[in-house]
C-alpha cells in the first residue's frame, strides 16, 4: 500500500513536470522571438534563464523516472538518490545563473541599453502568468528536494519577470535605465539564497546526516519509552532520498522468548514510522554484555564471558604451580 501511493506520487509529479516542460519551451521561443524584434537584450536574457528551467525541469523529470525503478541485486535502494543528485545539480546551476545575472546587471550599469518598454513589458506578464502557474504546480509536490529545486528556478522565474515588467514600466516613466539592472541585483541574490538552501539539504543527504527536520535525541527518547526497551545505542538516522528515511540501531531488552521481544518490535517500528515517518529500520535486539571498541559494538555471551575468564584463571593458577 506504501509503495503504491509512492508510484501514485512519481506518476502525477512526472505528469507536472512534463506540462511545465512544454509549457516552458514554449515561452522560451517568444523571448526570443520577441527579444530579436524589439532589440532587447533583457528579454534574449530571460530566454537564456528560462532555458535553464528548462533543463531543471528535464533532470527532475528525469530523476522521478529512475527513483520510480526498483531495487536490484546491484541497487539494492533502487535509485533513490538520482532526485537528490538532480536537486544539487540544479541547486548548482543556479547559483552559476546568479552571478551571470550579477555580471550582466553591473555591466549594464555601465552602459545602459535602450529597449522597447512595451514589447518587454507584455512579453514579461505572459511569463509572470506561465511560470507561476507551473510554481503553483510544483509547489503540490515540493516535498521532494528534487521537484522543491525546479520549483525554485520557476519562483526565481517569476519574480525576474516580474521585475522586468516593474523595470519596463519606470522606464517608461523615468527614461532611466539603470533600474532594470538594479532589480536584478535584487533577483540575484534571491535566487542564491534560496539556491544554498539546496545545496546545504542535498549534501546532508549525501553525507547521511540527520534528515532535515528531525531530532536525533527524540527519537531516541521516543524508542526509550516504548515497554520492554532498556537501553539504545549505536543509534543512526539517515536519508535513502529525500522523502525515504532509514534507520539503524541496536536496542537492549531483558532476557525473553522470541514472541515477546517480536512484539517490542513491531511495537518501534510502528512508533518511528508513525511519529518520525521512517519506515526503512534495521534493529539489533541484544539481551547480553555489549562491548564498544572503537564505535563498534559488539555483542559478548554473558556465558562465554564468564567460562573465558575462568579459563584465564585456571590458566594463570597452572603457570604459577608449574613455576613453584
Amino acid at each position: 500500500m506504501h509503495e503504491h501511493g509512492g508510484h501514485a506520487h512519481s506518476h502525477g509529479t512526472g505528469r507536472v513536470l512534463r506540462i511545465s516542460l512544454a509549457v516552458t519551451i514554449a515561452y522560451v521561443i517568444l523571448l526570443v522571438v520577441a527579444g530579436i524584434r524589439a532589440h532587447s537584450l533583457a528579454l534574449l536574457s530571460e530566454a537564456g534563464h528560462n532555458l535553464s528551467d528548462f533543463l531543471a525541469l528535464l533532470l527532475s523529470l528525469v530523476a522521478v523516472f529512475l527513483e520510480s525503478r526498483p531495487p536490484s541485486a546491484t541497487k539494492t535502494y533502487g535509485y533513490r538518490r538520482a532526485g537528490v543528485l538532480a536537486a544539487l545539480v540544479n541547486a548548482l546551476s543556479l547559483v552559476a545563473v546568479s552571478f551571470l545575472i550579477f555580471y550582466e546587471a553591473f555591466r549594464r550599469l555601465q552602459q545602459p541599453e535602450h529597449v522597447r518598454a512595451g514589447v518587454m513589458i507584455w512579453v514579461a506578464a505572459a511569463g509572470v502568468a506561465m511560470n507561476g502557474a507551473i510554481a503553483l504546480l510544483l509547489w503540490r509536490s515540493a516535498r521532494d528536494v528534487n521537484v522543491r529545486s525546479a520549483l525554485l528556478h520557476e519562483v526565481g522565474d517569476t519574480l525576474s519577470t516580474a521585475a522586468v515588467i516593474a523595470g519596463g514600466f519606470a522606464i517608461l516613466w523615468t527614461g532611466q535605465y539603470w533600474i532594470d539592472a538594479a532589480l536584478s541585483f535584487g533577483i540575484g541574490a534571491l535566487i542564491l539564497w534560496s539556491s544554498f538552501g539546496i545545496v546545504r539539504e542535498t549534501m546532508n543527504i549525501l553525507l547521511e546526516g540527520t534528515p532535515r527536520g528531525m531530532s536525533l535525541e527524540a527519537v531516541d527518547s521516543a524508542m526509550r519509552k516504548i515497554a520492554g526497551v532498556n537501553e539504545v545505542h549505536d543509534l543512526h538516522v539517515w536519508s535513502i532520498g529525500s522523502e525515504n528515511h532509514a534507520l539503524s540501531a541496536h536496542v537492549k531488552i531483558a532476557d525473553m522468548a522470541t514472541s515477546e521481544s517480536d512484539a517490542i518490535l513491531r511495537e518501534i517500528n510502528e512508533q518511528l514510522g508513525r511519529v518520525f515517518g521512517i519506515h526503512h529500520t534495521t534493529i539489533q535486539l541484544e539481551h547480553v554484555v555489549c562491548e564498544t571498541a572503537h564505535a563498534c559494538v559488539i555483542a559478548v555471551n554473558e556465558q562465554v564471558h564468564d567460562r573465558d575468564e575462568d579459563e584465564h584463571n585456571h590458566s594463570a593458577h597452572d603457570h604459577g604451580r608449574h613455576r613453584h
